[in-house]
């Protein structure tokens, strides 16, 4: 194979990539049109069952009609052979003959449209059941579809911002860390003021009872200065 029938060859593998792509992304508009079309079809399929319908009572009765003809004329020929008038009994055994044909013709005819009803039933039956089981699996695709559209817009999404996520994360966890820093600074620098500072209440509750004396008052300077003097 030369470079031009290779080149060929990967144009029309290119060319049926994209046809199969273009209906892929159309398959489900597809579909609603598929079943929109056998929807009508079945509309028409039920119309034409009417139609026949129809026809096999109107063709039934007309079978019914014969026979009570029949039985009416077979009454008058049985007076007419009562009467000893056997000219005017076959007269009407020849219309009962006739009849009898035109019955014949018409119980044929309803018997055919009973047939075709029959079929026809059936088919609209299993046309129903299919168009209502192909119209749940269009639904269970259009909602599978919704659900993966979804879930790769949250991949898409999701995959952009990890950087994003990453450097917030990495950001909150110094603010603890500082904060963390900060309270331990806190907590040190309340115990060291604890530990320096004297404990002025236990003083002052021992220079209240007089056990020990205030070395700023008045006696204690004059008792300071009386020694002083004596010395």
């Amino acid at each position: 194979m030369n470079v031009w029938s290779k080149l060929l060859t990967a144009l029309r593998g290119g060319a049926n990539e994209m046809g199969e792509a273009v209906v892929d992304s159309q398959a489900l508009r597809i579909l609603d049109q598929e079943i929109r079309d056998a929807d009508t079809e079945l509309r028409r399929s039920k119309e034409a069952l009417a139609e026949i319908m129809a026809k096999h009572k109107l063709a039934s009765d007309k079978v019914s009609k014969s026979a009570a003809s029949i039985a009416e004329y077979e009454q008058y020929a049985l007076k007419a052979l009562e009467a000893g008038n056997e000219t005017l009994a076959k007269e009407v055994a020849e219309k009962i003959a006739n009849l009898e044909i035109e019955q014949a013709s018409e119980r044929e005819q309803a018997e055919g449209f009973a047939a075709s009803v029959a079929q026809l039933r059936k088919a609209v039956t299993q046309a129903e059941g299919n168009i209502k089981r192909l119209k749940q699996q269009v639904d269970t695709v259009k909602a599978t579809e919704s659900v993966q559209k979804a879930q790769m817009a949250v991949a898409q999404r999701y995959g952009g911002s990890q950087a994003k996520l990453q450097t917030a994360v990495e950001s909150l966890e110094r603010i603890k860390q500082k904060q963390a820093e900060r309270a331990a600074k806190m907590e040190a620098s309340a115990e060291l003021a604890a530990t320096s500072a004297p404990d002025d209440s236990l003083e002052a509750k021992l220079r209240e009872a007089g056990i020990k004396a205030d070395s700023a008052s008045a006696d204690s300077v004059l008792a300071r200065l009386k020694d002083k003097a004596k010395s």
